[in-house]
């Protein structure tokens, strides 16, 4: 270390979390209404008041949305390996190109996915080493971590009858996760509990089984309890 010459102010550069912004993120198995929900809550938020970012994952940028395009299609073969690395880049150009910009201007910025996903799909659905994983999911966010994470619990049959709904009313097929068994799902929903568990400060279990207002309630009790702490 140097001393400043007298007179000299020092420059502070403050970690993520210091940030003026908030960082709200919405988790679950295929069709448990998150994308539903995140608009719900980034309209209702802006009615207050609040400058909101709503954003997803795979997506949310220009490259990420080539990158999603390549990620979901079921007709092109990927290894574990590549698909992982695949989400991951995704996710570090989101970062830096999206979330940490919305971030330092002091807005609320809520994803659907984030690194939560990756852990769940790629680490409990694949069986990818979880530790390595956690490693990788550092490396991409540049430590931008959630404030509040929501995961959105139902049965994964309950899902996947929705995404088939779904689905069907636009004519295309399912995606590469949509298609996978339901034991692959039942993995994934296990491992956002896991996390959930792990993690109760941070992430809060919603059943999404119910009527969407119902579920609506229950994600803004659990955002303005967070928005009150800060």
């Amino acid at each position: 270390l140097c001393a400043l010459p007298a007179g000299t102010r020092a420059l502070v550069f403050w970690p993520i979390n210091m940030a003026s912004g908030l960082f709200i993120t919405l988790e679950g198995v295929e069709g448990s209404g998150k994308t539903t929900q995140a608009a719900i809550l980034g309209d209702a938020l802006r009615k207050n008041g609040r400058p909101v970012t709503v954003t997803h994952e795979p997506g949310g940028t220009r490259a990420g949305e080539t990158i999603r395009a390549i990620f979901l299609d079921p007709a092109v073969s990927l290894d574990v390996a590549s698909e992982l690395l695949l989400v991951l880049a995704d996710r570090a150009q989101h970062v830096r190109e999206k979330l940490r910009p919305a971030l330092a201007a002091g807005e609320i910025v809520i994803s659907d996915r984030y690194s939560d996903s990756t852990t769940a799909y790629q680490g409990y659905g694949r069986g990818f080493d979880l530790k390595l994983l956690g490693e990788l999911n550092r490396l991409a966010t540049d430590n931008v971590t959630p404030d509040l994470t929501i995961v959105l619990d139902l049965q994964v049959e309950t899902g996947l009858e929705r995404t088939r709904a779904r689905a069907k009313g636009t004519g295309r097929g399912s995606d590469r996760f949509e298609g996978e068994r339901a034991e692959f799902h039942r993995k994934v929903r296990d491992g956002f509990l896991a996390i959930a568990k792990a993690e109760p400060s941070r992430v809060v279990v919603i059943d999404a089984d119910r009527p969407v207002a119902a579920v609506t309630a229950d994600i803004r009790r659990a955002v303005d309890e967070m928005l009150a702490r800060r």
